[in-house]
């Protein structure tokens, strides 16, 4: 599940700045972002769970965990 919101929300404000940075304040900006982070989650999300158990591991490796 964490992958899944993560990736919505990154991919969805990633490709709402670039699309407003291609295209400017168009009138079909709304549709065009839509379709832009379709594409860019349906990559993001399997990305995301393939690359995550190992990110997860070299982060625990570098960082020192906190006192208890």
């Amino acid at each position: 599940m964490f992958g899944l919101v993560l990736s919505g929300i990154m991919t969805s404000v990633v490709s709402f700045v670039a699309s407003v940075n291609a295209m400017g304040l168009a009138p079909d900006l709304p549709f065009k972002w839509f379709v832009s982070w379709l594409i860019s989650w349906t990559v993001a999300f399997p990305v995301i769970l393939m690359i995550g158990p190992a990110v997860r591991r070299f982060v625990a490796r570098v960082v020192e965990p906190p006192p208890r």
